[in-house]
C-alpha cells in the first residue's frame, strides 16, 4: 500500500511540476484601457479569440468579430456585450477560406469604420481540403487569408497614431518548412490528405506567420505600425474540430490534464497588443507574455522576402 501510494504522489507531483514549467503561462497585468479605439479579432466566435474580444471590449474598445459562421459570431457578440457592458462589439462576416470574402469585408470594413488600431490575427486550423481558390486549407486560412487582410487594412492602421499587428503562430512553427516548388505547382505546403498531412500543413502554416511577421516589421520601419507573432501555448480550443473521431479521442486525455483554458491562452495575445514599450521589439515572437527566439527558419531573411512575393502573387497583388 505504501509503494502504490509512493507511486501516486511521484505521479501527481511530476504532473503538477510538468503542467507549471511547460504548460502554464503568465499573465498580462497590464491596466491599459482602449476607450476610442477600434480592435479587430479574426476567429473571434469561440477559443481564445473570443476571450481575446471580451478582454479588449471590457477596457473599452470597439471591437470587431471577424468571423465566418454568422449564427456562432452573433451569440458570441451577445455574450460580450453582456458580460463587458460594452455595446460596441458587432459581426462581420470573413471567410478567410475565400480570398473573395477577404477583399468583401475589407471593403465593408473600410467604408463603415474610421479607424483601426488593433489587427488580431488570431483565427487558426488544422485541416485537410481545399480552401475555395484551390489553396491547401491550413496555408490558405492561417497564412494566405491573414495576409491579404492585413495588407487591405494597413491604411488604415497607419493613419492611427500607434497601432498594432498581433499575428497568432505556435511553437510548432519550429517543426515547419517551406517547399515553394510544391506550393506552386500544388497550391499546398504538403502533397497528401491524411491527418499526418493535416498536422505537418499546420506545422508549415505557423513558420509562415513567423516570416510573414518578420518581413512586415521590416516594410513598417518609419511608420506608426508595429507587428509581433506569438505562441499562446498549448491550449484547448477549437482548432481541431476538424479532427476525426479517433483523434479527438486520443487527443482527450492530454487536452484535460495538461492544456490551458481559453483565458490563459489569450495572454500573450493581449500582451502583445496592449503591452507597453514593445515597439523596438516590431517583428519579433512571443510565449508566455515574453519575448522568445524563433526556430532558425523563422530568422531566415531571404526566406520572409521570398514567401511575402509569393503570397503577393498568390492574392493576385502583384
Amino acid at each position: 500500500m505504501s509503494v502504490l501510494l509512493t507511486v501516486l504522489v511521484g505521479v501527481l507531483a511530476a504532473y503538477i511540476l510538468i503542467y507549471y514549467c511547460l504548460f502554464k503561462g503568465a499573465r498580462y497585468k497590464g491596466n491599459a484601457t482602449l476607450n476610442g479605439k477600434t480592435a479587430i479579432v479574426t476567429g473571434s466566435n469561440t477559443g481564445i479569440g473570443k476571450t481575446t474580444a471580451l478582454d479588449l471590449a471590457k477596457r473599452g474598445a470597439r471591437v470587431i468579430l471577424a468571423c465566418r459562421n454568422k449564427e456562432r459570431a452573433e451569440a458570441a457578440v451577445y455574450d460580450i456585450r453582456k458580460e463587458s457592458g460594452n455595446s460596441e462589439v458587432l459581426y462581420m462576416h470573413l471567410d478567410l477560406a475565400s480570398l473573395k470574402s477577404v477583399r468583401d469585408f475589407a471593403e465593408n470594413f473600410l467604408k463603415t469604420e474610421p479607424r483601426l488600431d488593433l489587427l488580431i490575427n488570431n483565427a487558426g486550423l488544422i485541416a485537410s481540403g481545399r480552401t475555395e481558390d484551390g489553396f491547401g486549407m491550413a496555408f490558405g486560412v492561417n497564412h494566405l487569408g491573414h495576409f491579404l487582410l492585413t495588407l487591405l487594412l494597413l491604411d488604415r492602421l497607419k493613419q492611427s497614431e500607434s497601432s498594432r499587428v498581433v499575428n497568432v503562430s505556435a511553437l510548432l512553427h519550429r517543426l515547419g518548412s517551406l517547399d515553394f516548388n510544391l506550393l506552386n505547382t500544388q497550391k499546398d505546403l504538403v502533397t497528401g490528405q491524411s491527418y499526418w498531412h493535416a498536422i505537418r500543413a499546420y506545422c508549415h502554416s505557423k513558420l509562415c506567420n513567423v516570416l510573414f511577421t518578420r518581413e512586415l516589421a521590416n516594410r513598417l520601419e518609419g511608420t506608426s505600425v508595429t507587428c509581433y507573432c506569438m505562441h499562446p501555448g498549448v491550449i484547448s480550443t477549437e482548432i481541431g474540430r476538424y479532427m476525426g473521431p479517433l483523434q479527438k479521442l486520443l487527443c482527450l486525455p492530454m487536452s484535460k490534464l495538461f492544456f490551458l483554458d481559453p483565458e490563459a491562452g489569450a495572454q500573450t495575445t493581449l500582451y502583445c497588443a496592449l503591452q507597453e514599450g514593445l515597439e523596438p521589439l516590431s517583428g519579433r515572437y512571443f510565449s508566455s507574455c515574453a519575448l522568445q527566439e524563433v526556430g532558425a527558419l523563422g530568422r531566415d531573411d531571404a526566406l520572409a522576402r521570398k514567401l511575402w512575393d509569393v503570397s503577393e502573387r498568390l492574392c493576385g497583388l502583384s
